[in-house]
């Protein structure tokens, strides 16, 4: 791997470091402000202490003189291994050894009654200004022992607290590299998906293109895929646009020669095939310039509101009157009365490719069961058409391929049963482009189920089920 300065190596050795850096930092800070803002908490009773023993320290001295007063002093030493000592008001030592280690207090001391606390090497000191019975005045000071209640539960809390504040900057740098690596992917992802589905002018947003590091330049190169995709395809539909158009100029021209043809020649089988065979080929040219339209039309199709339960009811009635000969029938069931926003033509002309595509597939004698109901998707109300078959159905592998253009299967449904391959495809880009979804899935025990789901107008009512016998 190359390391430069742009690799996502070097950017995560460098979190590492700041991360054990910060939270070092943050460690230490804690410890400094724990010991100094709550240092003996228990210290007021022991400068009560060391107060009563000052006094008993002067009354000794005022008594006996500096040899009692050292001998007193030294049994405090010796009981509890702290050192003290007595001072007159000018700060000379009037008994006590090593005295200069709590002299350096002397100078704050201010009025008797106010002692001066502080701590050093660890170590409580306090030095106070005391009255002898003789009204002259006297300063003793003595280190004070540490407190055995409380200093254990502190040393815990304290340890507690800064393993807190470390776990809390180690969490808090690490969300922010997870935040800054993955922002990317999941960009990325949502405008794969945007692709997948059909809108090729999904970029992965210029937010993230400019990052200098592996990550920029994925989706930089992804940005150019996918704008080269949105010209291959757009070239594509142009050209399926473009052929479609040329070829009905040459297909016009042979219908009228076909029709000079019969008055010279008379009534010929032949003839009556050709004309079969240029129907076919109009019929199919005009699929594939439906298609193109949806697909690359620039300007927006015309929509209104919809009652799709009129629509289906008129599509089974024109399917059963042109199936009656075959014995097959179309069974409707609306269950509500759904209002849609959408183009009347386009919505009869896909819904009717569906059912038509069931009847050619259907077994003989059997029906197709047209269901039109109201669903909540996701919490939006949706019209859902299901158009089922009882024929040999689609395998598996295949249920996403019969709605592209031309795509036929081979196995039950070779061109011989049916059109072009075209009707599926039309409906597909038509529900599509009115924001709805398609499917198919093959039902049990046999034939094929298409769902179609069509975001609903609010005004929708409600009705009773009832089943229609157009």
């Amino acid at each position: 791997m190359k390391l430069t300065h742009r690799s996502l190596l070097l950017k995560i050795f460098l979190w590492f470091w700041a991360t054990v850096l910060i939270t070092g930092i943050a460690s230490v800070l804690t410890f400094w402000i724990r010991a100094h803002s709550s240092p003996y908490q228990w210290h007021a009773s022991l400068i009560e202490k060391a107060r009563s023993s000052g006094e008993t320290a002067i009354r000794i001295y005022e008594d006996s003189g500096p040899v009692g007063t050292v001998k007193y002093l030294s049994l405090l030493k010796r009981d509890n291994l702290l050192n003290a000592c007595l001072f007159d008001r000018s700060g000379r030592v009037l008994a006590g050894h090593d005295c200069e280690d709590v002299a350096d207090m002397l100078p704050n001391l201010s009025a008797p009654g106010v002692p001066d606390f502080g701590v050093k090497s660890g170590v409580g000191r306090v030095a106070q200004i005391l009255k002898g019975s003789s009204g002259r005045e006297y300063i003793f000071a003595t280190e004070l022992p540490p407190g055995p209640p409380m200093r254990p539960r502190l040393t815990r809390l304290g340890f507690a607290l800064q393993w807190a504040v470390a776990l809390f900057v180690s969490a808090l740098v690490c969300y922010l590299l997870t935040r800054y690596l993955t922002a990317p992917i999941f960009r990325l992802r949502e405008a794969a998906h945007q692709l997948a589905a059909g809108d090729l002018t999904t970029r992965a947003g210029t937010r993230i293109a400019p990052r200098n590091d592996e990550l920029g330049d994925l989706v930089r190169d992804f940005d150019a895929m996918a704008a080269r995709i949105e010209d291959l395809v757009s070239r594509q539909r142009q050209l399926i646009s473009d052929v479609s158009h040329e070829l009905r100029s040459p297909l016009a021209r042979l219908n009228i020669a076909l029709d000079m043809a019969r008055q010279r020649k008379g009534d010929d089988p032949a003839f009556d095939q050709a004309e079969q065979d240029t129907a076919l080929l109009d019929e199919m040219i005009g699929r594939l310039l439906t298609i193109a339209k949806l697909d690359v039309s620039a300007r927006e199709i015309p929509m209104v509101q919809i009652e799709l339960a009129e629509v289906v009811t008129q599509i089974a009635r024109n399917a059963n009157f042109e199936s009656h000969a075959n014995g097959d029938r179309v069974k409707l069931m609306i269950d509500n009365e759904c209002l849609v926003y959408g183009n009347p033509e386009l919505l009869h002309s896909a819904i009717e490719n569906i059912v038509r595509n069931a009847i050619s597939y259907t077994d003989p004698g059997t029906q197709v069961d047209l269901h039109l109901s109201r669903v909540s998707e996701y919490g939006q109300p949706s019209a859902r058409i299901e158009v089922r078959d009882h024929g040999p159905g689609v395998p598996e592998s295949e249920l996403t391929n019969i709605f592209r253009p031309f795509y036929r299967v081979a196995v039950a449904r070779d061109r011989q049963s049916g059109g072009a391959g075209l009707g599926l495809a039309i409906s597909d880009r038509v529900i599509r482009a009115h924001a709805g979804t398609i499917r198919a899935l093959n039902a049990s025990p046999n034939g094929l189920l298409i769902e179609i789901l069509i975001p609903e107008q609010p005004a929708g009512s409600a009705g009773s089920s009832s089943e229609h016998q157009p």
